[in-house]
Formats: structure tokens, sequence, C-alpha cells
């Protein structure tokens, strides 16, 4: 089961013309349960008429930096949640927001930063490149695209911001109206002096693949890009439920979890989800959308194997590694050990 909690909306942001900001009033009781990194995000449930919708909105604050959780959504045609989000939601409103989750975050702030925002895409990457400057040394070069010089979301925030740390911090903003969609080359041509630096890349499609393609012609280590993509997440009531095994009758798999420093040796079911298993044996695993598309819930197989049933988290080097979604695994063997990332 997911675990929602019930937050009173304090402020609501006019960002740009077609994005606002979302600023969350966390009691005290649920401050330890909404602490969070830079880089991660909340699910907030959206009310609607043919039921209610799940969404991963990025976190736009920093911790130690704000002193409330803030996400930004940027409305999209025809969006289900977002303009309702837009439309609807003001100060005094409450809303059912679960717990920060993601994996989208730095271990440390120590080096240099290579940030790659798109449109909204920037939410997590100013988050981060807040907290790299204040908490890190390094230089952080941000290559923030847009459509036209209207889209830039948090324009004034960071020009501030690269006036307070001019020797450390340079934003390029690329808009397409002008320079027209950026090309693998070009983002490559601008990141080539960060190009061993610590990427995040955060956006379209179509412009994450182009600056991860730019990391790769720089010959950048696999390990120190990381990215963040999202999907449009289906209803509650569109959800796929765990797949069924058909005749065969269910048997029992030994299921090891390795969480937070600890293992816990459960039973999970034959055709059973594993984040499923854990929900049933009282385990905190971390997830966040369950259906295969936020990689909150990403851990990696040590022992046996497992059939991933939907995915637009992980890539084909990730599943090369053995990291799989427990939220869309299913066991194929009697016995599977997975451990969680700490």
């Amino acid at each position: 089961m997911s675990h929602y909690h019930s937050l009173t909306v304090s402020r609501v942001i006019d960002e740009t013309h077609d994005s606002k900001s979302l600023v969350f009033d966390v009691p005290a009781a649920l401050a330890e349960a909404f602490a969070y990194k830079s880089g991660q995000f909340l699910t907030l449930r959206v009310p609607h008429a043919a039921g209610t919708l799940p969404r991963c909105y990025s976190l736009a604050s920093a911790p130690g930096l704000d002193d409330a959780p803030r996400v930004t959504v940027k409305r999209v045609a025809d969006g289900r949640a977002s303009n309702w989000l837009c439309d609807k939601v003001k100060a005094g409103d409450t809303l059912e927001v679960l717990a920060p989750a993601g994996v989208f975050t730095a271990k440390s702030y120590a080096g240099d930063f290579l940030l790659f925002a798109g449109g909204s895409g920037v939410t997590p990457v100013f988050s981060i490149a807040r907290s790299a400057l204040a908490s890190g040394q390094g230089r952080v070069l941000m290559v923030y695209a847009n459509r036209d010089e209207r889209s830039v979301i948090f324009r004034d925030a960071l020009k501030s911001l690269a006036a307070d740390y001019p020797d450390r911090l340079t934003v390029v903003h690329w808009l397409d109206s002008v320079q027209g969609v950026p090309s693998a080359a070009q983002l490559a041509a601008l990141a080539r002096p960060f190009a061993n630096a610590e990427a995040f890349i955060c956006g379209p499609a179509p412009f994450m693949d182009a600056a991860e393609a730019a990391m790769a012609q720089l010959g950048a280590a696999r390990e120190r890009v990381h990215v963040e993509r999202f999907v449009s997440l289906p209803g509650e009531d569109e959800v796929a439920t765990a797949p069924q095994t058909g005749g065969e009758a269910a048997r029992a798999v030994a299921l090891t979890v390795l969480l937070d420093g600890e293992t816990h040796r459960i039973e999970a079911n034959s055709g059973e989800f594993l984040l499923a298993a854990m929900d049933r044996a009282g385990l905190r695993a971390p997830h966040s959308c369950r259906v295969g598309g936020c990689a909150s819930c990403m851990c990696k197989v040590n022992e046996g194997s497992v059939k991933l049933h939907a995915n637009t988290a992980l890539d084909e080097t990730d599943l090369a590694e053995g990291w799989t979604l427990a939220c869309q695994a299913v066991a194929e063997t009697d016995a599977v050990t997975v451990a969680f990332p700490d």
C-alpha cells in the first residue's frame, strides 16, 4: 500500500505563463517522513472525474536552504493533473502527498557538476545546483534549454544565483526559438570542459537523449551520468495488477531483501510483484509510482532471477548490471535476493 499524507498548500507561486510552484506546510509530526535530498520528488494524488491520478513532481526547493518543500508544475496540453493543479489549487487547500522518493541525487557535493535541464526538467536540477553551491567548493555548469524566453522557469532566481557565485556557476540558456533544437554535438561542445564532472540530465526525452549522447561522445564514465525520466502515470483504477500464473499452482518464493543495512527474509508468491510481497511483510521499501516509471524502487538482484513486466525507468545497461524495479518484478526462481541502494 502507498502511504499518502494530507499536506496543506501554504503558497502558490506563479513561475511562468504555464507553470506554478506549490509550497507545502509540513507539520512537525511529519518532518522526519518528509526529509528529502535535492533531486527527489513528491507524488501527488490528484482528484479527477475519471478516478484519482498519481503524479510525480520534482522538488524545486533545497534541503537546509528552504523552510518548506516546493514542487513546480508545468501545464501539459490536455494534461488531466497539471491543468487541475495550476487552475484549482490555492493557498489553504490540502493535497494527498507521498513522502519524498527518487534516486536522482548526488552522493557527495565534492567536485564539479554538469547539469542539463530542458523545460520543467530544471526543477530537480535547480535544487541540485543550489545544494552543490552551498555544500561544495566545485564549479557548476548548467545548460538550460527552453522553447523561448518566456518559458524559462526560475529565470530571476538563476540570475541571482549566478551573481552570488560568479566564479563557480555558469548558466547557459539555450532557446530553441533562437538557436534551434540543440544537437548532441552542440551539447558536447558546451560540456567538454566538464566532461569529468558529475552530470545530471532532466527534461523532454529528445533533449535527454541528445545530452546522453553528448556525454557518450565525450567519453564520460557512465556511473557519473545520472538521468531522470518521468512518464505520465495511469490513474489508480488503471494500474495493472500482478500477472497471473495461468493454470500453474501458486508456489512459495524465498525472498531475501537487503534494506537500510538489514536483511529481511520473507515469503513471496509466484506471480506476485516483489514490492507487493514486501508490503504484506510490513517492509517499508522505497517506492512511488508502482508502474515501473520512476525508479524509486530500483534494487539489484543478487541471487536468482526475476521478470520485469513494465519498465520505462531503467535502460539496457541498468538491466545488464542486475538492476530491477520491485514494483514490477516477479520472481522466476524459487529463491531471490534483492538489495536496495544505501
